[in-house]
């Protein structure tokens, strides 16, 4: 009876431990910042972002069936008195982010095997291939990038890329294993980092031809700590490309990194650099401008907003025309651009949405709101602020509250994280309008039901998981 009743418990405990392991699934797999929300209960019972389980979670949950069982195990074989057995069954619970941490600790090797092992068949892959490897690092526009380098440089060559936000090893080794095909002439590979290394680490998994920096900034402060780690961050990919790296320099950070870059680098999105834009202008809905490539220029326009799309158009633009791609197809590619879901994506209908929810950065942000001033109507915002900024992050979002009051006539302020910055910052800026708050979905739609009337605009900025309250 001893195994029945430890199966029981141990089955019990595992679905019970489900936000917590949700929790486990949101923050990457990092124990430390886990074990912090669990000892809090600062656990992910929200509707945002459910539970995928995936082989990794349902392997966790395996550990963490096993854990509770050896216990329960023990639990019910030693002979003791009832009360004291069920004093046992409480303090495991009471205990569980220990426990949790134990099951942590035997998956892991369990997963580095597995992670090798995909890794090293990506690379046998790969290597087997003729394709050109291009990455693209940065702080902010690195998926939009490469979706506007796929569109225009297929006009020319066959493409694969990493899908959606696939920017870690193993969405690296997915895409190599299931995507990838021999007559591709192309591979652009996303990458992501969150630490100093991470980009060296996939560019070495991958062997790079040819780089792309976007934009680079605040973000992921929390774990960089500082914007030269960053910086430093980003810059591995110049010293891992075989070729030549194309370089956003429209901030000072991409200066920084271009000039230390010892590889054959473009500077793009500066003024009388290799490619950057003149004559921007903004009618029916489309933005015209003049592209110069090369001190060679092509009148063009597109229906994306924003002068973050339009550096992402430029950047894709520059390494288009380096590897062969003429002017003309370069233009028409941008003609026919597709806007990318969740940024800065304008949908018309009984009110116009700009839906900007894929993530924020203050000056993101800013632009965000500059293109919600364009437009007539009344100007509603729904918005959590900004995360991941670490000592920076109340000035950041306070700093944006200011930006808020002078364009916006109702705002929604989303979850809890960021309600105070974002109200001292909107009320210092002289807003006249309301300030409604929502802390679930279901709060907002209700609210957006009540407020909204035919002919508003209204601007999502940034959408956070459950993990954020």
């Amino acid at each position: 009876m001893a195994v029945v009743y430890s199966i029981l418990c141990s089955l019990v405990i595992s679905i019970l431990i489900l936000p917590a392991t949700k929790v486990y699934q949101l923050e990457n797999y990092k124990i430390k910042k886990t074990l912090k929300k669990i000892i809090s209960f600062d656990l992910a019972n929200g509707d945002k972002n459910k539970l995928k389980l995936t082989n990794r979670i349902k392997r966790f949950l395996f550990c963490v069936f096993l854990v509770f069982f050896l216990i329960f195990l023990i639990i019910f074989s030693i002979k003791i008195k009832i009360y004291l057995k069920i004093i046992l069954i409480l303090l495991a619970v009471v205990f569980l982010p220990i426990f949790f941490l134990l099951a942590h600790l035997l998956d892991l090797p369990i997963e580095e095997g597995i992670k090798r092992s995909y890794i090293r068949k990506a690379k046998k892959k790969l290597n087997a291939l003729k394709c050109k490897k291009i990455a693209i690092t940065g702080s902010f526009g690195k998926t939009t990038t490469k979706n506007f380098l796929f569109q225009i440089l297929s006009k020319k060559f066959k493409v694969c890329i990493t899908p959606k936000s696939y920017n870690t090893p193993m969405g690296v080794c997915m895409t190599i294993l299931d995507k990838l095909a021999e007559d591709d002439d192309f591979f652009v590979v996303e990458m992501g980092a969150r630490q100093r290394g991470d980009i060296d680490y996939l560019c070495k998994m991958v062997g790079v031809d040819y780089g792309i920096i976007t934009a680079v900034g605040n973000c992921h402060i929390e774990t960089f700590k500082t914007l030269e780690a960053v910086e430093n961050t980003k810059a591995e990919l110049c010293d891992n490309t075989n070729n030549f790296v194309v370089i956003n320099g429209s901030n000072k950070s991409g200066i920084k990194i271009y000039e230390r870059c010892k590889k054959k680098k473009y500077l793009v999105c500066k003024e009388n650099s290799f490619a950057y834009v003149q004559d921007v202008k903004i009618k029916d809905n489309k933005t015209y401008f003049n592209l110069f490539i090369d001190n060679k220029m092509v009148k063009t326009h597109t229906n994306l907003l924003g002068k973050g799309n339009i550096d992402n158009i430029t950047t894709a633009a520059a390494l288009c025309y380096l590897l062969g791609v003429s002017l003309f197809d370069i233009d028409n590619g941008i003609r026919e651009l597709k806007p990318i879901a969740h940024r800065l994506e304008v949908i018309r209908g009984h009110c116009t949405v700009i839906d900007d929810s894929y993530n924020s950065n203050f000056d993101g942000f800013c632009e965000a709101l500059e293109i919600l001033k364009s437009f007539g109507g009344r100007k509603i915002l729904v918005t959590p602020g900004m995360v991941e900024l670490g000592k920076m992050q109340y000035e950041q979002n306070y700093k944006i509250g200011e930006q808020i009051a002078s364009c916006c006539d109702i705002v929604i302020v989303m979850n809890k994280v960021n309600n105070i910055a974002l109200t001292n910052g909107i009320k210092k800026g002289g807003f006249e309008g309301d300030i409604y708050y929502a802390y679930t979905r279901l709060e907002q739609k209700n609210l957006l039901k009540e407020i909204i009337k035919k002919d508003d605009v209204v601007l999502f900025e940034n959408d956070l998981p459950d993990n954020y309250r």
